[in-house]
């Protein structure tokens, strides 16, 4: 399953929509066709782990899941 599915499914169901709409923004860089410069590739998917981060700070989010994205993220575009 991709990343970003996985963030979705994830996320408790009451912030399942709010989260997608966040989720577009770190999509549209990190899955686009045309491979992003390296720094934004970097940038963007700090940025995301901030992100999912912040999830798991405010409970939308738990800490085993938190730790698997979060594998995820470092493993796959850092």
């Amino acid at each position: 399953m991709r990343t970003f599915d996985l963030i979705r499914d994830a996320v408790l169901p009451d912030f399942r929509e709010r989260v997608a709409d966040y989720l577009i923004q770190y999509e549209s860089v990190l899955l686009s066709s045309t491979a992003p410069d390296p720094e934004l590739r970097c940038a963007t998917a700090n940025q995301l782990r901030g992100y999912l981060r912040g999830l798991n700070t405010t409970r939308v989010l738990g800490m085993a899941d938190w730790e698997e994205l979060d594998r995820r993220v470092v493993n796959t575009w850092l």
